[in-house]
């Protein structure tokens, strides 16, 4: 992925930085306790949407307590469409993405994560793991901004966040760099925005 700039760091004002941080405890519990046959509903729900899409779908080797994709990036595959994954780097840069196929070499990457020994490519829809969301589409992830630098890098991606339900909360606060998603899907539901 080449972007014609590196967007700024996404750094929230302290008094939402502290409200996100403790939103991040309850919302990472509430995810490891979450029953992982909810997963499952997640694939089936996002399934019809991706198929409408050419590629490249970027998609996300999961970390071990995360929604698991990895039955969604083979189905892809296998229908033709182009899959790429992030590749995580340095802090403050937008994540690079990389072909995946289901016979492709992963690579250890920063903070626990993989990714495909495979050319770069740009894509055209971005899947955004969520650790805590709300009805508006405030989104919380972990806090590294990778996501936020990625969507305001590829303007014109689509871009559907999911997660389980049990990651829905009341209100979210929203920071000045924090990007706005198409959707979320969840296990029950597709929640639209605009």
């Amino acid at each position: 992925m080449v972007a014609p700039h590196i967007p700024p760091p996404c750094n929230d004002p302290p008094d939402i930085a502290l409200r996100k941080k403790a939103l991040r405890v309850q919302c990472a519990a509430a995810l490891r306790a979450r029953d992982v046959e909810r997963d499952q509903g997640i694939i089936h729900q996002l399934e019809p949407l991706l198929r409408a899409h050419a590629g490249p779908i970027a998609c996300v080797w999961p970390l071990p307590h995360e929604v698991d994709l990895r039955p969604l990036c083979h189905t892809l595959a296998h229908t033709g469409i182009t899959v790429v994954l992030p590749q995580t780097p340095p802090r403050g840069a937008p994540l690079v993405f990389r072909q995946w196929h289901p016979d492709s070499t992963m690579l250890a990457g920063r903070f626990g994560t993989h990714y495909p020994d495979g050319p770069i490519m740009e894509p055209a829809l971005v899947l955004v793991p969520l650790l805590g969301f709300d009805r508006a589409g405030n989104r919380l992830g972990y806090g590294g901004g990778y996501y936020d630098r990625t969507l305001a890098a590829l303007p014109h991606a689509a871009r559907i966040g999911y997660a389980p339900s049990t990651q829905e909360v009341a209100h979210l606060p929203c920071g000045p760099h924090d990007q706005p998603l198409n959707c979320i899907v969840t296990e029950k539901e597709v929640i639209r925005f605009g």
